[in-house]
């Protein structure tokens, strides 16, 4: 067995397995529950995306569930330290109570929604996915397999501790077979890190499950017809139909038929990876889970040179999340890749610091970091990722332009914001908070080889695309043969949602002009400050622009955003990193006692709250583990119907509540959060009018 180490080429290869496992889920999910037979029938082979191009892939449970486990992570030293019930508190806290993330298909039938509505009734892992409690079926369903890639990649060269870890995440939602599952692909991804057999990646799965259970029966199976029948997969798609098929297994989608598919897929695709993933995806039934899942393995085993690249440009190097961290379910797959990485060098005992990285930088080979382009009057207007030049890292991004009129302009952005209409689909209820806001300074390093004479100028700009908005600094010669800093400090205009961010590249020359530029360090710094009226925002989805959603029902009605519910009812936005600063906002308490705005919420589980707590009694509140205590509260005069202004201060320790401007209430927290995003709340039965917010960050 493999000791753990640290490979020299784990940066890329990290890289390589959540890029494979991206497009791994994006290729088969239009495939979703089709059976083989449907496919062939309808599709014939099946090689290439089936997506709307011109559409940003859809949010997908298989990769957003990893996205919010993989934030149980955050402060463990190592994996050995990780609970069962911090990833099930990992869920509690990043899944609306409302909506997203999961299937939602009801109590008793869906594997995650029975185990989501275990946790938020108090019953914690290993019960909250038990046979015990759930039932066989339900038990061992397809979950806890589809989500276990990341722990692999975590703990590499080391299946066992993968396995370990992948069965307590699994845990929480799934229990026997279900959880043989995990602990085998987990330990297959680890493995793959060194080891590209895929003979000898599937024993190493088997080593870590019972060799007398179903799954493992299962595995020897296949392996021993693929043995007398190496050469024809469609003959062994057959085969598991009458063996490990549907028909033998109850539930929607059982884990047993679909660990079968993602045997044959290693098996016969021979460590291809383009092959592999087009066999597993051919075979049907779960498409998405089993295609990602051989994808991730293989991706790792074979690394980024081994990937064809027509499977990349349509990812974009970006994707959606659906958790109530509004402004991180936009991010790049280099983003995701650096927090994977940064996890595992920190579990074998290594540091690696992120701090100070701008946003987007261009290390990984082949990543454009989801840079997109527009041009006009210009015939071409290419990216790529280049080593022939960078600020940072190993590369940057190479901007290749042909016949660039003087009456043109050849741009590329990237996207900070996403509206729903903008998704291939929606069905895990993907929601937004802006990643950049007013009163920040954004910022990009250009180069321009000394060969072009100084008549390219470059400036950058900001998009609000559902409004129009764009503002654009002066055009800032560009000097040959030196890396040119070009800033933009973003003014503050009341409901500016920045979706696009970008450079704007002109020239002056009175021909058409071709060459290349090089675009590096593209980041943004500084305190923000902004303003919304909220009742002029406009819905995305079945939220509201910028705002998530935790629990209750939230709406654009009367002029204002109305919250209300039957328990402590909230809605966020804001950066979570965001630690002092003071929040404004105007509201009406309509129904009900308790109206409040929120500070540093860390998600569903920890927060503060400064507002109305009862009938004359205003104070603030602490959120632990979901639950809010009352920190201070004081008598304090208030009307029900009655327009007011409540103003959160966080500074540091000190917590202060104002109210129409004055100060109510100042307090010290000594043993308090740090950073969060901001909100908006209410009570058990209330309703609230929010007219306007502000926040300025300190």
């Amino acid at each position: 067995m493999m000791s753990r180490t640290i490979p020299n080429d784990y940066h890329d290869k990290v890289y390589a397995g959540w890029l494979a496992k991206c497009i791994g889920v994006h290729f088969g999910g239009p495939l979703e529950s089709w059976t083989y037979q449907d496919i062939l029938a309808n599709l014939g082979e099946v090689n290439s995306y089936l997506q709307d191009g011109n559409k940003i892939f859809k949010p997908d449970d298989d990769l957003v569930m990893p996205m919010i486990m993989m934030r149980a992570m955050e402060n463990a030293d190592d994996g050995d330290s990780i609970s069962a019930e911090d990833i099930g508190r990992t869920w509690l806290n990043l899944l609306s109570k409302e909506r997203g993330a999961i299937w939602r298909g009801g109590y008793g039938i869906s594997s995650e929604h029975t185990a989501y509505i275990n946790l938020t009734n108090g019953i914690m892992p290993p019960i909250s996915g038990s046979a015990k409690l759930n039932g066989k079926i339900i038990s061992e369903q397809i979950g806890g397999q589809i989500f276990s890639d990341i722990w692999g990649i975590v703990l590499p060269n080391d299946p066992i501790a993968a396995a370990n870890l992948s069965e307590k995440a699994s845990s929480v939602s799934h229990d026997g077979e279900g959880i043989n599952g995990a602990r085998f692909v987990a330990a297959m991804v680890s493995a793959a890190f060194s080891e590209k057999d895929p003979v000898k990646l599937l024993e190493i799965g088997l080593s870590v499950i019972p060799s007398d259970g179903e799954y493992a029966t299962m595995v020897r199976d296949i392996m021993r017809f693929h043995q007398v029948h190496p050469d024809d997969w469609h003959v062994a798609r057959d085969y598991i139909e009458v063996a490990w098929g549907y028909k033998k297994y109850p539930g929607v989608v059982h884990i047993i038929p679909n660990g079968a598919i993602i045997v044959i897929g290693l098996l016969y695709g021979e460590g291809d990876f383009s092959r592999s993933i087009v066999i597993t995806n051919m075979c049907g039934w779960d498409t998405d889970c089993n295609v990602g899942n051989v994808a991730a393995i293989i991706g790792i085993a074979v690394g980024l040179e081994g990937i064809e690249n027509r499977w990349r440009p349509p990812l974009r190097d970006y994707m959606v999340s659906s958790s109530v961290i509004g402004s991180q379910n936009i991010a790049g797959i280099p983003e995701v890749a650096q927090y994977l990485e940064a996890c595992g060098r920190r579990f074998a005992g290594e540091e690696q610091k992120l701090d100070n990285l701008p946003q987007y930088y261009f290390d990984y080979p082949g990543s454009t970091m989801g840079m997109e382009t527009r041009k006009n009057r210009c015939r071409v207007l290419n990216l790529s990722q280049s080593t022939e030049q960078s600020t940072v890292g190993r590369g940057s991004l190479k901007v290749s332009i042909d016949r660039l009129n003087r009456k043109g302009f050849a741009q590329i952005f990237a996207r900070t914001y996403i509206w729903v209409d903008e998704l291939t689909s929606n069905h895990y209820e993907a929601c937004f908070s802006p990643r950049i806001y007013p009163g920040q300074t954004l910022s990009i390093q250009v180069f321009m080889p000394e060969e072009y004479p100084d008549f390219i100028h470059g400036s950058l700009f900001v998009e609000d695309a559902s409004s129009g908005f764009c503002y654009q600094n002066p055009g800032q010669k560009l000097t040959p043969g030196k890396w040119t800093k070009i800033e933009l400090s973003i003014p503050n205009e009341t409901n500016l949602t920045i979706s696009h961010i970008g450079l704007d590249i002109r020239s002056m020359q009175e021909d058409p002009w071709t060459g290349v530029l090089y675009v590096d360090a593209l980041d943004w710094t500084g305190n923000s400050e902004y303003q919304l009226d909220l009742g002029a925002l406009s819905p995305n989805g079945k939220t509201t622009t910028q705002f998530s959603t935790y629990c209750g029902f939230w709406r654009l009605e009367q002029d204002a955003y109305l919250g209300s519910g039957v328990e402590f009812n909230e809605s966020y936005t804001g950066n979570i990193q965001w630690q002092n600063g003071t929040l404004t906002v105007k509201l009406t308490p309509v129904t009900g006692q308790t109206h409040y705005i929120n500070l540093r919420v860390q998600g569903g589980l920890s927060g503060y709250a400064f507002g109305f707590l009862g009938e004359n009694r205003v104070g603030i509140m602490k959120k632990i583990d979901g639950n809010y205590e009352i920190l201070k509260a004081v008598e304090y005069p208030w009307v029900q119907g009655e327009e007011i202004t409540l103003s959160g201060n966080a500074d540091g320790a000190q917590l202060t509540l104002l109210i129409n401007g004055k100060e109510v209430i100042s307090i010290i927290d000594n043993q308090g959060y740090e950073f969060g995003q901001i909100g908006l709340g209410n009570g058990k039965a209330c309703m609230t009018k929010f007219h306007t917010l502000h926040f300025s960050q300190l």
